[in-house]
């Protein structure tokens, strides 16, 4: 639920102005960056299944990524770095610990709804929970969409870019979308895991990035 994700954070971009938007988007997807670093290093699994032609999804061994317990310390993690960082402001800077907090642990949420019972609760061995909507891939793609399109609707209404700065996240939003419904439609298998998780860490820290230098400061 790559779009998703972003669509969480542009929503709580307005929740505290002063946290830039590639902050929060980087929270949000903070959990796939750490799973494919994982992965890379050999401590999570990701298995392409025999029919993935049919149902566009792949499976993960991520306990220490995207266990519900794992979730929980990260945020909690990602929560403090932002109380460091936030030292020098006058006011807010709790709130700003509690969004960026809530933006990493989101990430758990939206997947509960797509992801097969896959979760994890505690370790590997821990019951796993998931709501499986990637079986109905109509479904999962039409609230992933919903989610998006929603996030952005909260962002141009509580934040002000000007015009082409506005347009420029306008066009990110679409592009991450299509991307993401393209990827759970037609796309191929992958064809190497390493390269998929190099490609997937890059492409968060990009769109990050642009969306951080879209809200910069004038």
């Amino acid at each position: 639920m790559f779009a998703g994700h972003v669509g969480v954070a542009l929503a709580l971009k307005r929740a505290e102005r002063r946290v830039n938007l590639g902050v929060l988007i980087l929270a949000a997807l903070l959990l796939d960056v750490l799973l494919w670093l994982f992965v890379l290093a050999g401590f999570e699994q990701v298995i392409v299944p025999a029919d993935y032609a049919s149902r566009h999804y792949v499976t993960f061994v991520f306990p220490y990524s995207h266990s519900l317990a794992a979730s929980l310390v990260w945020s909690i993690l990602a929560g403090a770095l932002t109380w460091v960082a936030t030292a020098g402001w006058v006011g807010g800077r709790g709130w700003a610990t509690v969004v960026v907090a809530a933006a990493v642990f989101s990430h758990f949420l939206l997947d509960f709804l797509v992801h097969i019972p896959e979760l994890p609760l505690l370790g590997e061995a821990s019951p796993k929970v998931g709501l499986g909507l990637w079986n109905q891939m109509p479904v999962a793609l039409m609230l992933e969409v919903l989610i998006t399109a929603g996030g952005l609707l909260v962002f141009l209404r509580g934040v002000t870019l000007g015009r082409g700065r506005t347009i420029g996240l306008v066009g990110l939003v679409v592009f991450v979308t299509a991307l993401t419904v393209a990827g759970m439609t037609v796309a191929p298998a992958p064809p190497s895991i390493p390269q998929v998780a190099i490609s997937s860490v890059v492409g968060v820290l990009l769109v990050a990035a642009i969306g951080g230098w879209l809200d910069r400061s004038v």
